[in-house]
């Protein structure tokens, strides 16, 4: 299933992701290039909302650029496979092995990302029309990160992962996440 299907397919869990489905849905159908970073308006990226096994926390990586904690994630960068994009960017920032607790999509953002300079490069402001999935790594393995990209990597609790240290763009998301997993588990 290519990447419109599964975003047409998605159910959105509140109104916010209706809005957002939509605007995805139209950004797919407006440009040749949304899964490169040579669409420099906007394009895909694939995160991952990493819990545990008692599902009362969450992975996340302290990001250079936003100087924040934030989950795991990276650009599609030509690959429509958002669900191995993920797994393998979980890998790579945390050094984590991860269980994927459902194939489909978990859920979905678009959020705004700042001009910065990474890699002495200027890089204009634009959006990450993000697609995120639900995996599960075990809270006891060490963890790694990578230098280049992140300042550390931790397990928080869903309440932490709300909080100020966190990039202020993604604390809507994690909130929208933490009550999906909630409702799911009941």
């Amino acid at each position: 299933m290519n990447l419109r299907e599964q975003i047409v397919n998605y159910v959105p869990f509140d109104e916010e992701e209706v809005k957002i489905k939509e605007y995805l849905l139209k950004w797919i159908d407006r440009f040749d290039d949304v899964l490169t970073r040579e669409n420099e308006f906007g394009h895909f990226a694939s995160s991952a909302f990493v819990v545990n096994k008692d599902r009362t926390k969450m992975l996340v990586v302290y990001h250079n650029i936003y100087d924040a904690w934030i989950f795991p994630g990276g650009h599609a960068d030509g690959e429509e496979n958002l669900l191995s994009v993920a797994v393998r960017e979980v890998e790579e920032e945390t050094g984590q092995k991860t269980k994927v607790l459902d194939d489909s999509i978990f859920a979905i953002s678009a959020s705004p990302i700042v001009g910065h300079v990474k890699r002495g490069k200027y890089i204009p402001a634009h959006t990450h029309l993000d697609v995120v999935y639900l995996l599960e790594a075990d809270d006891e393995m060490p963890l790694v990160y990578r230098e280049d990209e992140s300042k550390g990597v931790k397990w928080i609790t869903f309440e932490e992962a709300i909080g100020n240290d966190i990039v202020d763009f993604i604390r809507p998301v994690h909130k929208r996440l933490i009550k999906k997993i909630e409702y799911d588990n009941k």
